[in-house]
């Protein structure tokens, strides 16, 4: 059985969608960010930087949503989600797996500055536009090398597209995405898929967002 320490809808949801995709069965271990679970130095012990998502599998302990996709897809090859060493594809699967991480961490800074400042008052307005125009840019990036494509390979569908996808869910709390229509139907398109329903169900409920949508604050 895998385990996996998950937040919903933070980057464990990667790794549920995955498991989901491959039909492999696991079981969650739900942890709050907000109420110091993450610090217990039993989680450190499974996450040295007591970050989800992390996973316990046949004696082995591993964090980083995107070594623990990656890991998985090279362990169960038969699902084809990943291309291999030598295939034309791999360089820009390993680079949409980065990019993917990259939107990730702009996201948990907004994350940081609009959700989880104890003190409203000390959201600095200037870092907030320029992560959001990062933000912005990166998502731009995105739709242009998704393209007319289905999935962001030609080749089809693959953890590259969980990796970036996952923060399409995210984003429109930063950056109205009626700029990107290319992204959104991409988004509905994933959003339909039955591994995806699955995993949604075992998500559980957020307790990040308390609006649909996070202006950038006013000086």
């Amino acid at each position: 059985m895998i385990k996996v320490h998950h937040v919903p809808m933070s980057r464990s949801f990667r790794v549920i969608w995955l498991l989901e995709e491959l039909g492999l069965d696991y079981e969650t271990k739900i942890h709050s960010i907000r109420d110091g679970d993450l610090r217990d130095p039993a989680f450190r012990e499974i996450s040295p930087a007591g970050r989800v998502p992390a996973i316990e599998m046949d004696g082995l302990v591993m964090a980083e949503s995107g070594a623990i996709l990656q890991y998985l897809c090279e362990n169960f090859p038969e699902a084809d989600l990943a291309p291999g060493t030598g295939d034309s594809s791999r360089p820009r699967y390993l680079e949409l797996m980065g990019m993917g991480e990259t939107i990730g961490a702009l996201v948990e800074n907004l994350n940081l500055q609009h959700v989880f400042l104890r003190n409203p008052e000390d959201v600095s307005p200037v870092v907030v536009k320029i992560i959001t125009a990062r933000l912005r840019g990166a998502l731009t990036g995105m739709s242009k090398m998704l393209g007319k494509n289905e999935y962001m390979l030609p080749t089809g569908f693959s953890a590259a597209d969980i990796m970036m996808a996952s923060n399409l869910y995210s984003a429109p709390y930063y950056v109205k995405m009626d700029e990107f229509p290319a992204l959104e139907r991409y988004r509905v398109r994933l959003s339909a898929r039955e591994g995806f329903k699955r995993a949604s169900a075992r998500d559980g409920k957020q307790d990040f967002y308390d609006r649909d949508f996070y202006p950038i604050p006013e000086k």
